[in-house]
């Protein structure tokens, strides 16, 4: 159940209280925010990365237990490819530290969606995501990631 939407249109997940408490701070962020983890909830923690975005992403399509993230890129633009889990092969096994297990042989009805500029996507634990894709050539990004612990 990937959602992506506008950062303009945040006030209708309000009913979401921990993802829309994340979405919040995605929009009120500077692009000089510090990277590094961040908790602002007991639930919502932040992650602000830096990385180069690749043609391919070698570990495939990752996927959490016991969290969602909002994924954002605050500078930059990547390109987040996405798969319904259900059918799905272990490529990595489960990392608990992490919460997450990479996959391989996504659906073909997989999709992608390209973030950054204003627009966010959302993944729930069915929803196999393989992010840091360019969208033309490797670019320089900076992300952040919500994770909403279930």
């Amino acid at each position: 159940m990937m959602i992506t939407d506008q950062l303009d249109n945040i006030d209708i997940f309000n009913c979401m209280p921990d993802i829309y408490t994340g979405l919040q701070f995605i929009a009120q962020a500077s692009p000089e925010i510090e990277v590094g983890t961040f908790e602002l909830t007991e639930r919502v923690k932040i992650l602000v990365t830096e990385y180069e975005t690749v043609r391919v992403f070698e570990r495939g399509y990752e996927a959490h237990r016991y969290c969602i993230d909002i994924q954002y890129p605050i500078i930059g633009y990547e390109r987040v490819k996405w798969s319904p889990l259900h059918g799905m092969s272990e490529h990595i096994p489960y990392e608990k530290s992490k919460d997450r297990t990479f996959y391989k042989n996504p659906s073909p009805q997989g999709t992608s969606v390209d973030i950054g500029g204003g627009i966010f996507g959302i993944f729930f634990p069915q929803d196999a995501h393989s992010p840091q894709h360019c969208l033309h050539e490797p670019e320089w990004i900076k992300k952040i990631t919500v994770k909403v612990n279930l």
